[in-house]
């Protein structure tokens, strides 16, 4: 029997194109979608939008608050939910 062989891209490796919303904030480069959780927690963390008091919240600036639907702040659990609705 011959072995199967992953396609190149497919799966959580497959690149998606961001919404115009979410390419504020990341770019608008298709990439995996790791990667984009990736870049928007390097922005999280760079704009220091994580609550202090509750290191699970992250707080919208105005480019997140597009992104978050119009939600001051979600959890961490929250934020690939969000962000499926944002990837072609």
């Amino acid at each position: 029997m011959a072995k199967e062989t992953k396609k190149a891209g497919a799966g959580l490796a497959a690149p998606l194109t961001p919404s115009p919303e979410l390419a504020a904030v990341i770019g608008n480069t298709p990439m995996p979608r790791t990667e984009m959780t990736k870049k928007i927690w390097d922005y999280i963390k760079e704009k220091g939008l994580q609550d202090p008091a509750n290191k699970r919240m992250i707080n919208a600036d105005e480019k997140l608050l597009k992104v978050f639907n119009g939600k001051q702040q979600i959890s961490m659990f929250e934020l690939a939910k969000v962000m499926s609705s944002h990837v072609k």
